[in-house]
């Protein structure tokens, strides 16, 4: 594949466009190098201060700003900067003061699907960014579906290509292969598609070339300037329409102490004026006047106010209360609100609740009844637009469904860092009724593996429903298999997977469609060390029950009935004492032994801690501490529920 010439439609100097602006969104699989080509576009457009450059908190991944993406290396949020462009191509392009490239950072997992729609709402062009050695992966065929669906030119930028394990040529076919089966029923001319232009890039050092090295060589080039040239000749300058009625799409929500909710929003027609009265088209279909008392534009990596704004614009607006995504700002005389954002359907829920264990309310100063944490629920649906949140039948428990195991979990981790005590349940998909079948989601799913885990992996996941589609093997040492496998399936897949691959295999998935039930799918073999009373833990009780299976808890922990303790090495529950001592004599003995014997604890994430429980369990989350428990804390209580299931 080659470089292709100047797109149809590409803008000119004195042509209905604004050529002073381009607005694109850069796409790509998780971990990638989307946000580290973002900090080296913004390095060379000299975006960052004196101050800023020697600021070692913006030295990389600038705009993983939450302290859970910088923890996870993922994007979460989508958000946007604007690099100011001024080098030769901004002349050559009709823009001889420069250009300002708005850039969105889109999430790379597809959990955060929601982000991914919103970003693409509010470009006219995408950046494809693929590992030079991995290829494209399943979150790459996820977000490039989207982008051709709005039918968004694309500029594919393969980065990595001074990887040792390169193999640029290989992944350029599987790319423009995946991109003609992705434009496969979207209405794209396939013809446009083998035209697409190619940048090849090391994010990590700032640099690009249009030209193709060969594999685990240097890039012929020292600057982004290959990459800036690409990008004004190929995404489409907006329309000049700032003489029409104002039309303004919000597609996101962000909040300030001192200016309250502030509403990021697309100009699509028309010019918005600070201390203007626009109309507030909401999405009950009611009109309302409304006073724009803020009006502020990205410059780097800081919001500036502005006067006035026009179509193409990518603005900020406060003094609209409720104002929520999706909705538009219109013309007061002429109001005609655009179509609302829509999102996928969640695929995974799981039930949070208030924490209703013995050990509640122990941190100080944390959030513990229902009413705080269904209004923090409530707060985030403004902003998640991928979210629903429904009644069960208890009052202080709710039913969250989202997209994935993932975003969920993200959810649950925020809120704990905020102060809230919860009950989580085990995720759970959410299924259809077609044709008066049960139908679930499934995922497509991607797996690189050491060739001598191929027979564990696939014992793996044929016991899950899995089915292969296929499997390739690179000559490397590692195989590829494409399997599609049930959503449920894959709740607890991961922490299993890692274990029979040693930790060297990679896996991902991304929803691919609903179909028909898979059948009774067992995840987890072992049952659960509970504990049988309240105390705590004792060095000399865990000696003894440590060969009945792994412990979750350290000594001196205090622990309560019901509470899960360790995984029994046989299939049933067990319960156990946990908190038994070592009866006292007047005989002198060396214990130290016993300490010497015991074996550290296994201590589990968040994410660990859901892909653990069964149906019967829940985890119980503090800020200071996860605990697994039963649901039902009582031995004999749970006892009788067990019979009666058995009954049913």
């Amino acid at each position: 594949m080659t470089t292709a010439s100047p797109a149809p439609g590409t803008p000119t100097a004195g042509s209905d466009l604004r050529n002073d602006i381009r607005n694109v969104a850069i796409v790509a699989h998780v971990d990638h190098g989307k946000t580290t080509l973002v900090d080296a576009m913004l390095w060379q457009s000299g975006s960052f201060t004196a101050h800023q450059a020697e600021n070692d908190s913006v030295r990389e991944r600038v705009m993983d700003s939450g302290d859970l993406e910088r923890e996870k290396g993922i994007t979460i949020l989508a958000k946007n900067t604007a690099v100011r462009y001024t080098g030769p191509a901004a002349a050559l392009h009709g823009a001889p003061d420069g250009v300002t490239i708005n850039i969105i950072d889109t999430p790379g997992h597809a959990d955060f699907g929601g982000e991914v729609e919103r970003g693409l709402s509010m470009v006219d062009g995408v950046v494809l960014l693929v590992d030079a050695s991995e290829g494209p992966l399943p979150q790459t065929r996820f977000v490039l579906r989207k982008a051709l669906q709005a039918h968004l030119p694309i500029v594919v930028v393969v980065n990595k290509v001074d990887r040792p394990d390169s193999r640029i040529e290989e992944v350029m076919n599987e790319t423009f292969d995946l991109i003609l089966d992705v434009a496969d029923g979207t209405g794209v001319d396939e013809e446009s598609l083998l035209e697409i232009p190619v940048v090849y890039a090391v994010a990590r050092d700032g640099k690009a070339s249009t030209t193709r090295p060969e594999d685990r060589t240097p890039i012929d080039g020292d600057t982004l300037e290959p990459l800036f040239d690409t990008l004004l000749r190929h995404i489409p300058a907006p329309l000049d329409t700032r003489d029409q009625p104002l039309q303004a799409h919000v597609t996101n929500l962000d909040a300030s102490p001192f200016l309250g909710r502030i509403a990021m929003c697309r100009v699509r027609s028309g010019t918005i004026n600070k201390n203007d009265t626009v109309t507030w088209c909401r999405t009950d279909g009611s009109f309302q006047k409304v006073k724009v008392s803020e009006l502020l534009m990205t410059e780097a990596l800081e919001r500036v106010p502005v006067a006035s704004a026009g179509a193409g614009d990518l603005i900020a607006i406060a003094g609209i209360a409720d104002i929520m995504i999706g909705e538009t700002l219109a013309d007061p005389e002429n109001p005609e609100p655009l179509p609302l954002i829509t999102v996928d359907e969640p695929a995974i829920s799981m039930t949070i609740g208030t924490n209703t264990s013995p050990l509640t309310g122990r941190v100080r100063g944390s959030k513990v009844t229902a009413r705080l944490v269904k209004d923090r629920l409530d707060k985030e649906l403004v902003g998640n637009v991928s979210l629903r949140i429904l009644p069960t039948e208890r009052p202080d428990a709710w039913e969250v469904q989202g997209r994935g195991e993932l975003a969920l979990a993200v959810l649950v981790e925020q809120m704990r860092r905020e102060g809230y005590e919860l009950t989580v349940g085990k995720p759970q998909v959410v299924v259809r009724e077609v044709d008066g079948k049960v139908h679930e989601p499934f995922e497509q799913m991607t797996i690189d593996v050491p060739e001598e885990y191929l027979g564990a992996v696939t014992q793996l996941l044929a016991a899950r429903k899995g089915r292969m589609e296929q499997m390739s093997n690179h000559g490397t040492g590692w195989v590829r298999m494409e399997f599609k496998v049930p959503a449920r399936g894959l709740i607890g897949f991961r922490t299993q997977f890692l274990t029979d691959t040693r930790g060297t295999g990679i896996a991902h998935h991304v929803f691919d469609s609903y179909g028909p039930w898979a059948g009774e799918i067992v995840t987890r073999q072992n049952g659960s060390l509970v504990a049988d009373r309240t105390g705590v833990a004792t060095s000399f009780a865990m000696v003894n029950l440590q060969e009945r299976g792994s412990m979750f808890v350290a000594p001196a922990t205090e622990v309560y009935e019901g509470m899960i303790i360790g995984e029994n090495a046989r299939t049933d529950d067990m319960d156990v004492n946990i908190t038994k001592e070592k009866k006292l004599t007047n005989m002198r003995a060396a214990s130290s032994e016993e300490f010497e014997r015991l074996v550290p604890p296994r201590l589990m994430s968040l994410e660990q801690a859901l892909e653990f429980v069964r149906d019967d369990e829940c985890v119980e989350i503090t800020p200071e501490a996860i605990r697994l428990r039963k649901v039902i804390l009582d031995a004999t209580e749970r006892g009788r529920a067990k019979g009666k299931n058995k009954k049913v």
